[in-house]
């Protein structure tokens, strides 16, 4: 038996990748892990529910939360994406220089427990933090943002309350992101 592939090409972090030779039924995670060792965005429930293999998708609208686990491959052609490895500044050689807000905010409230999720709330939040920049949010509705952004995640070790209060001081010390 023969598998068909078709070339695909796109972005990734910010650099292009491909032309390369993929499966046509393959789903953007396997893509991820196998083809550009890339493991970051987790393989979890691997149904789409648990959100730990997400990616950012960037285009028209603004950036959007995909998952990866249950996305085939091939609707990224010619798509710019981000896993969690691209969210962190870098310097030349590759080496991490500084985390991003989201990624600095979580250490500092100590969110993550066993990790595993980690990538898909840093995910969630990041997108949630970029929309608020060109449509904030008045303060008595943050909440509820910060719900429907990162509400779908699953947490195994229940570190929702610390995910979700470093998303909140985030937002609330980040000027532009909230109104009223």
């Amino acid at each position: 038996m023969t598998l068909k592939s078709s070339p695909l090409s796109f972005t990734v972090n910010g650099k292009p990748v491909g032309p390369i030779d993929v499966p046509d039924d393959m789903m953007l995670l396997d893509v991820l892990h196998e083809y550009l060792g890339l493991t970051g965005s987790r393989m979890a429930c691997g149904q789409g529910i648990c959100h730990a293999c997400a990616v950012i998708l960037d285009g028209p609208g603004g950036p959007r939360e995909i998952r990866s686990c249950i996305t085939g491959a091939h609707f990224f052609a010619n798509k710019s994406i981000r896993t969690v490895e691209g969210h962190a500044e870098r310097d030349a050689q590759g080496n991490v220089v500084r985390l991003s807000p989201v990624q600095q905010a979580f250490i500092e409230h100590f969110s993550f427990q066993c990790g595993y999720c980690t990538p898909g709330f840093v995910t969630a939040a990041t997108v949630l933090v970029e929309r608020l920049k060109t449509a904030p949010v008045a303060r008595r509705d943050l909440e509820a943002a910060i719900d429907k952004a990162m509400g779908q995640h699953i947490c195994r070790c229940t570190g929702y309350v610390r995910y979700f209060e470093a998303v909140r001081d985030l937002v609330l010390a980040t000027p532009g992101l909230v109104k009223g």
